[in-house]
């Protein structure tokens, strides 16, 4: 069934580059498919996955260089739209959507969605604002319709250190593998490092922060170059880029190591690379750890909560290892090096598939009652 008339509004910060930003892009195509009319609305309309958002979706700018000062122009918006559901993901813009429909006193139902474990994440916050999230969370997420935890461990997290009612939440995971996915991961990659004859590449993918923990990567990187020739990409931009390139020169390993920042389609780096490498201290639900799956590149990943261990079944579709381990992590990349290829993951990766998810989300919405 479809709807012509309907429409789903998707709340969130901007578009710059991050997994809750290509889910978001990804859900409103989805629901465009369906024949609903979707509008995008933005805190601020920036951000590199402004160019994939298709033509069907309307981009709603509300100008704001805070997500905080977007409160106006969201309950405004509201008002003239009228929307009859609306999704939005990240805590600080969930709080803002919940703030928003109690001011504009406009009836629809009120999804959020939660992609990352609050506890870890206030355990690694350097703000204020983030120290005092989870408690922010525990006094307003309750306002919401419904909440969707992209992964079991997330839900559990809500649950026990929010306290939200085990009722409300819904474990939807993300619609990490879309059919572009496999056409980018097919696409011409003109890298010197991934010509024939050259050394191998060991690939990480996310921005540079705490959470990814890429300097264990790096250590561990470190470790494979004493036993066998190797390289390291890490793809992605952020805070501790200057940090993890001086520890790159304290290595020697500048010839070996390439962080490029953040590319449009690192799927076809995935396809070419030769294991790729989860290193994280906390995850929601790793979009690139299924993506990587799909594409058929082995994987190695941190047991961190959650999301690997769900993900790779305890380990049965790619390895797993402690947080902040480099000797772990140097042996399992060194044991997956010598496959060839990674497991046939075909039938497992049915429920990331976007039309999946997309089905799901419309029933939590309740856009097919």
């Amino acid at each position: 069934m479809k709807y012509q008339r309907e429409r789903i509004a998707l709340f969130l910060p901007s578009l710059h580059g991050g997994g809750a930003e290509r889910v978001m892009v990804n859900l409103a195509r989805g629901f465009a498919e369906q024949g609903f009319k979707v509008d995008l609305v933005l805190a601020k309309a920036e951000g590199p996955y402004l160019s994939e958002v298709p033509k069907e979706v309307r981009v709603v700018d509300l100008k704001a260089k805070r997500v905080l000062y977007s409160l106006p122009g969201l309950v405004h918006y509201i008002r003239r739209e009228r929307p009859k559901a609306m999704l939005s993901t990240l805590d600080h813009a969930n709080i803002i959507a919940l703030w928003a429909r109690k001011i504009s006193r406009v009836p629809f139902r009120l999804v959020i969605r939660e992609a990352n474990t609050a506890g870890m994440s206030k355990k690694d916050a350097t703000t204020l604002r983030g120290k005092l999230m989870p408690s922010i969370m525990r006094y307003f997420y309750p306002w919401a319709d419904g909440i969707v935890a992209v992964s079991k461990g997330v839900s559990e997290d809500l649950i026990k250190i929010i306290g939200v009612p085990a009722g409300k939440v819904k474990v939807i995971y993300n619609p990490a593998v879309t059919p572009e996915m496999f056409i980018k991961a097919e696409e011409t990659l003109d890298h010197p490092w991934f010509t024939p004859g050259e050394p191998p590449v060991i690939l990480g993918v996310g921005r540079l922060t705490a959470q990814k923990d890429f300097s264990t990567l790096i250590c561990a990187f470190a470790l494979v170059r004493k036993e066998r020739p190797a390289r390291l990409m890490i793809l992605g931009e952020g805070e501790k880029r200057e940090e993890l390139e001086g520890l790159v020169r304290e290595t020697g390993l500048d010839a070996e190591v390439d962080l490029p920042g953040f590319v449009d389609n690192p799927y076809n780096y995935m396809k070419r690379s030769k294991v790729f490498v989860l290193s994280s201290q906390w995850e929601g639900l790793p979009n690139v750890l299924i993506q990587a799956l799909a594409i058929g590149t082995p994987v190695v990943s941190t047991d961190c909560p959650s999301g690997p261990a769900e993900i790779l079944e305890g380990g049965k579709w790619g390895r797993l290892v402690p947080v902040g381990n480099a000797d772990g992590l140097a042996t399992a990349v060194m044991v997956s090096m010598n496959e060839s290829k990674g497991p046939d993951v075909s039938a497992f990766v049915k429920k990331f598939r976007l039309k999946t998810v997309v089905s799901d989300y419309l029933k939590v919405l309740e856009m097919y009652a």
